[in-house]
């Protein structure tokens, strides 16, 4: 059977961690979970341990001491499911903005050839639910933006829920990866288009948060915009 993995950044997020586990283990098909907790005061981390005790051969947790961001943490992820033989490895937020029901289709999208399924809002008209109309237009130009510069064929550039084939992470330069926030989304979408692998986008519906805080900041899209242009001019080469 294909070892899945799915990885989920956590900081502060005590309303939304357990029920997320439970979501993804009531799925058929196996999947494991790897948290990578940044030390969130809010005791995130005691809950995922409590929960380890109950699944203690699927479930697992890397703390880390403060809040080092989202493209940290998922290098981490992917370095550890990496080492750990999993066969398919997936990003995804903790706060149910991403239906774990999603999952299959993402894994059957990459079973059946893609190298890379997105979690898509955007490939099938706008699929975002509860999301002011300014970030709404704001994150679908976005997607224009980062679409137009990098001429990549992908109409949601900066989602995060997807799935990769270990192939992918083994090829990519994990730690040559310079954008931290949601530009860290984009470099890695870049990066698997320019190293020849196949890309699927599976229309998905997003929602956003019930519970708990969003993380989203100017700061993060600053970083995308200028990185967008950078990454233009910058020569991706698979790890040598």
């Amino acid at each position: 059977m294909d070892r899945k993995i799915v990885i989920i950044p956590t900081y502060n997020e005590k309303e939304n961690i357990e029920n997320i586990i439970r979501a993804v283990f009531a799925l058929e098909g196996d999947y494991n979970i790897l948290v990578i907790e940044d030390g969130s005061p809010d005791g995130t981390a005691a809950i995922v341990k409590r929960l380890q005790e109950e699944f203690s051969e699927r479930l697992f947790m890397i703390e880390r001491q403060g809040k080092l961001g989202l493209g940290t943490a998922y290098i981490t992820g992917f370095k550890w499911s990496v080492e750990h033989k999993y066969d398919y490895i997936f990003e995804m937020d903790a706060d149910f903005s991403h239906n774990p029901a999603d999952l299959p289709r993402l894994y059957e999208a990459c079973r059946d050839g893609a190298d890379l399924a997105i979690g898509s809002r955007y490939c099938n008209g706008i699929s975002v639910i509860n999301w002011p109309i300014g970030r709404v237009i704001m994150s679908y130009y976005a997607s224009v933006y980062v679409r137009t510069v990098l001429g990549m064929k992908v109409f949601d550039t900066t989602a995060g829920f997807k799935c990769y084939r270990r192939r992918v992470l083994e090829t990519i330069d994990l730690d040559k990866v310079r954008m931290k926030g949601y530009g860290f989304q984009i470099e890695m979408k870049y990066s698997t288009y320019k190293l020849g692998f196949t890309i699927k986008e599976v229309p998905i519906i997003f929602v956003d948060r019930k519970e708990g805080t969003s993380k989203m900041s100017s700061g993060i899209f600053g970083e995308a915009f200028w990185g967008v242009l950078k990454l233009k001019m910058r020569k991706i080469k698979p790890r040598g």
